[in-house]
């Protein structure tokens, strides 16, 4: 895989940093979100969310359970970008950062993220990154949540990669690689940050 690879594609959340309280903060606003929807409490709205998750047998990722409920995503991720504050949980991991540069000395290094780009700025800025990836691909390119074969081949498309020359690096296997597997893309899921070092072998 080192011979022929020439891009890695990164998840950004619960992949390039950790931070539950965020996760929270986010689930927290979706949950919101349902309740003013339908008009329900949020522990309703939270049992909904949960029940819909479950049934979704692409993922079930929350931006799919609030579509599937009525929502739109632009609305929600209005929500998110007003609801969660990176600015006062995020701060840099000197290894993460030494990483990505190192990485970047050898291969094209992008983001794919379910993430908005308001959101998704503020985050890379807070751990330290920002400028250290060639494209950054998020929700709003394409207002299709992960997983969604077409999107993966079309940023293959747009970073010139073949699917044997890219690596797709995520936290969540159903979400963030399964497709790209399946188009022939090399994967590596990785839940913490020990396990994200390890991509440090492809530079030694």
């Amino acid at each position: 895989m080192t011979t022929a690879l020439k891009a890695i594609v990164f998840d950004l959340d619960g992949t390039l940093y950790q931070e539950e309280r965020l996760g929270e903060q986010v689930n927290q606003s979706a949950i919101d979100y349902v309740a003013d929807l339908k008009g329900v409490p949020p522990e309703e709205a939270e049992n909904l969310l949960q029940q819909t998750r479950a049934r979704d047998c692409e993922g079930g990722t929350l931006s799919r359970a609030v579509v599937a409920l009525g929502g739109t995503l632009k609305e929600l991720h209005r929500r998110f970008a007003a609801d969660c504050t990176p600015e006062t949980m995020l701060k840099p991991d000197p290894r993460v950062q030494e990483l990505l540069r190192a990485l970047k000395k050898r291969y094209r290094l992008h983001l794919y993220t379910n993430n908005n780009r308001d959101l998704s700025g503020r985050i890379m800025e807070r751990i330290g990154i920002t400028g250290l990836m060639d494209r950054v691909f998020t929700i709003e390119d394409y207002w299709i949540p992960k997983p969604d074969r077409a999107i993966i081949t079309d940023i293959l498309s747009q970073i010139g990669c073949l699917p044997s020359e890219t690596l797709f690096v995520g936290d969540r296997y159903d979400v963030d690689l399964a497709v790209p597997k399946t188009l022939g893309c090399a994967v590596l899921e990785t839940r913490t940050t020990e396990e994200l070092l390890t991509l440090a072998d492809l530079v030694h």
